[in-house]
């Protein structure tokens, strides 16, 4: 898959994920790759960045395999920019299935 599709998406991915549950770094990796096929090290700047940018807040929770992991929770400003996103995506995929309907069609 093109990797501009992919960079597109996972800010989407990542935060329709942390909607539903907290979850930590590599277990977002992890549920991400069943379905698209992305490198670890993508996914960790984005963590950062929307945690910086205030879309996450970030606490620790002890493992039983190892050191504590740090987990992601989304915040009421990230929620509301989930929603955003949504709408956004779904307008963008809306118009791209038409343009693709007519040009299946002009075949």
């Amino acid at each position: 898959m093109n990797i501009q599709f992919k960079k597109g998406v996972l800010e989407l991915c990542v935060l329709v994920l942390l909607d539903k549950q907290d979850r930590y770094g590599y277990e977002l990796v992890q549920k991400i790759s069943c379905q698209i096929d992305i490198s670890e090290g993508s996914v960790y700047p984005l963590l950062r960045r929307l945690t910086k940018e205030g879309y996450f807040t970030t606490y620790l929770k002890e493992s039983k395999e190892g050191p504590p992991r740090k987990y992601y929770r989304l915040t009421a400003e990230g929620r509301n920019y989930l929603h955003e996103l949504l709408q956004e995506w779904k307008d963008f995929t809306n118009g791209v299935d038409q343009l693709i309907k007519e040009g299946v069609n002009d075949d």
